[in-house]
């Protein structure tokens, strides 16, 4: 008899009981007023300053409207979804201070703006240019999030790198050694 697969299942990383989030009311075409989805206005505040590594309510404020312009619509409305999606991207890079939000920031917003562009590759409007254009345009912005994502990464880690060998191939005759070396004193 066949006996069923059986998966193991991966742990789930420790996530925050909820992302923060925000309401969105609309004040003109071009902007939106963040406030809490429901509770205490302070304490969202303060969850907000922590999403963002910041003790800053102006860098959280500014935050805000730079992620309401790149989360636009292509129909030019302001998404509350996009917008939550962007601050959950940057909430769960976990930054540690004003440079690390800023890129985390840069990179959620290239993200959105990315997946925007690449939605309207197919969009049946302008022929072949037109495809050609956004392609291209998307191609750019994902080399962009590319090299985002690697000056985190030096960011957090420095610039160092680690290198390992898994095999070596010795032809006869050859010599070699493997493992650390230091210069000695007599050297």
């Amino acid at each position: 008899m066949n006996e069923p697969v059986r998966t193991q299942i991966a742990p789930v990383p420790d996530l925050p009981a909820r992302r923060t989030r925000v309401k969105l009311r609309r004040v003109s075409a071009d902007l939106s007023k963040p406030y809490p989805p429901e509770g205490d206005q302070q304490r969202w505040w303060g969850r907000l300053k922590a999403a963002l590594g910041t003790t800053s309510s102006d860098f959280v404020n500014a935050t805000l409207v730079q992620i309401q312009s790149a989360s636009r619509l292509p129909t030019g409305g302001i998404s509350e979804v996009s917008v939550n999606a962007a601050l959950a991207f940057i909430e769960s890079t976990k930054p540690k201070n004003e440079l690390e939000a800023a890129l985390a920031i840069q990179m959620a917003c290239t993200h959105a703006v990315a997946m925007a562009v690449l939605s309207r590759v197919g969009g049946g409007h302008g022929g072949d240019r037109h495809v050609t254009l956004m392609a291209a345009a998307g191609a750019r912005l994902l080399r962009a999030f590319a090299t985002q994502v690697e000056a985190m990464r030096r960011l957090r880690n420095g610039g160092s790198q680690y290198m390992r060998i898994e095999h070596v191939h010795l032809e006869p005759g050859a010599q070699a050694v493997i493992g650390n070396m230091a210069k000695g004193h007599g050297s």
